[in-house]
C-alpha cells in the first residue's frame, strides 16, 4: 500500500470515530445520568441499534426480532471478576421480569469461547449470549456501555432506554427494568 492511500485511509478511518463519539456524546448528553447509569425519556432516545451476531452456542440472533419485548443486554466476560458477582442476580431478575415482556441477551465479549459457555454453566445462565469476542457491537451504540460488565435497557421499540456502566443488583436493575416495562408504547409513526 502506498503512502497516499494509507494516510487517506487513517484520515477517514480518524474522521469516522470522530464522528461516533460525537453522535455518542449528543445521544448522552440529552439523557439523565446519575451514579454510573444514563436513563433516557422515550423523547431522547435514538434510533434502535444494531445488535445481530453469533450465539456462543451456536446460531445467529437478531436483538430485531425481539421488538415489541423490553430487552435487557449484559456485556460480560468470563475473566471479569464482577461479572461473577452480577450473575446471580441477572438471572434473578431474568427469571422474575421473563412473563412480563422482557427479555434478556447477554454479549460475550474480548473471551475464549469455551471459556464463556463454562461461565454460563456454572452460573445456571439460561438466556443466550452473542459471541463478540472483538467488542465490535458495544462500538457501534449511541450511548457505550464503556465498561465491563454494562447492562442496556432496550424500550420496547428497541431504543436504548438506560445504561448502566457497573456491576449490577437485582434489587438495583429490576425496578429500572419494569419501570420500562410499564411504559405506553408509541403509536406507530411516533419514532
Amino acid at each position: 500500500m502506498n503512502a497516499r492511500r494509507w494516510t487517506a485511509g487513517l484520515l477517514a478511518t480518524v474522521a469516522a470515530v470522530a464522528l461516533s463519539a460525537c453522535s455518542a456524546k449528543n445521544a448522552e448528553e440529552t439523557c439523565a445520568t446519575s451514579g454510573g447509569i444514563v436513563e433516557c425519556a422515550p423523547d431522547q432516545r435514538s434510533a434502535p441499534p444494531k445488535l445481530a451476531g453469533e450465539l456462543l452456542t451456536g446460531g445467529d440472533h437478531d436483538v430485531a426480532r425481539d421488538r415489541g419485548q423490553v430487552v435487557v443486554v449484559n456485556f460480560w466476560g468470563s475473566w471479569c471478576n464482577p461479572c461473577r458477582a452480577e450473575a446471580d442476580d441477572l438471572e434473578a431478575t431474568y427469571q422474575q421480569t421473563k412473563g412480563t415482556g422482557v427479555t434478556f441477551l447477554g454479549i460475550n465479549v474480548q473471551d475464549n469461547r469455551d471459556k464463556a459457555k463454562a461461565f454460563e454453566r456454572g452460573f445456571g445462565i439460561t438466556y443466550p449470549s452473542l459471541f463478540d469476542p472483538g467488542s465490535k457491537l458495544a462500538l457501534a451504540l449511541d450511548i457505550p456501555p464503556n465498561t465491563i460488565p454494562a447492562t442496556l435497557v432496550l424500550d420496547r421499540e428497541g431504543r436504548i432506554a438506560a445504561v448502566i456502566r457497573a456491576a449490577v443488583t437485582r434489587e438495583g436493575l429490576q425496578p429500572i427494568v419494569e419501570r420500562i416495562a410499564a411504559e405506553s408504547p408509541a403509536p406507530t409513526g411516533e419514532r
